[in-house]
């Protein structure tokens, strides 16, 4: 749990981080989050009562960002926690990567999602395998198709490391595929960083990306400057 979050969606937040992730992603700084098992179970009304004490923080922006992990593992059991969210009039957020749309991630999506958060993590197959040690990019455009065909609000994220995702040619066409979305209100960009290598780690796990440096202040901003050609907003995180 996070209270009081400024970072994940609109306003103060309160952020919930759900455990399990069918990726690995290679820059994860919460890869305590991907193992399936683990994590502390909560009744729906418990997490509610929560974001009601914070309701009068929220303000017209705020609300409930849940992330993960990956939140869409738990589709079912979120429809239950939007719904209840919606009934006491709380924005609702979903940080997701995009990996999984069956029948209870669409009513979620459709019925009950104010925002999505959409994690882009490469535009090419290759790369995206590289990054998340899966393969079918497809599955995180699938769901982008499906959000725009919704009309309901999206915004994208993306990270940028060096030599990896922070190539020209990557967000010109990155900028291309998404050009004529209309439910797209900004794109985040998040530069990389090595603020989770601690808990690889105390995991006993390899850190892929250990002489991966940090993007230069000009790097970053000539990332901002192509992206701008495409989307309404783009923001450094």
């Amino acid at each position: 749990m996070e209270s009081f979050g400024t970072h994940d969606g609109p306003g103060i937040r309160l952020v919930i981080f759900l455990q399990g992730c069918k990726l690995k992603c290679v820059y994860c700084h919460n890869p305590d989050t991907i193992d399936m098992s683990g994590g502390k179970e909560y009744p729906i009304e418990e997490l509610v009562e929560m974001a009601l004490k914070m309701k009068s923080y929220f303000g017209k922006k705020g609300g409930v960002t849940v992330s993960g992990g990956e939140p869409l593992l738990q589709s079912k059991e979120l429809v239950s926690f939007f719904k209840r969210l919606k009934e006491e009039g709380i924005h609702t957020n979903l940080d997701t990567n995009g990996r999984i749309l069956n029948h209870f991630a669409k009513e979620l999506l459709d019925d009950y999602t104010d925002l999505v958060m959409l994690d882009i993590k490469h535009m090419t197959e290759e790369g995206f395998e590289r990054i998340t040690g899966m393969k079918n990019k497809e599955t995180t455009f699938n769901l982008a198709k499906h959000r725009e065909a919704s009309g309901k609000k999206m915004w994208l994220r993306y990270v940028l490391i060096p030599n990896i995702t922070n190539h020209a040619d990557l967000l010109h066409h990155m900028g291309k595929y998404f050009k004529n979305y209309k439910t797209i209100e900004k794109i985040e960009l998040q530069p990389y960083h090595k603020l989770g290598v601690h808990k690889w780690e105390a995991l006993g796990w390899e850190y892929q990306l250990k002489d991966a440096r940090e993007n230069t202040e000009e790097e970053i901003q000539e990332a901002v400057a192509i992206l701008k050609n495409y989307f309404k907003e783009v923001k450094i995180n």
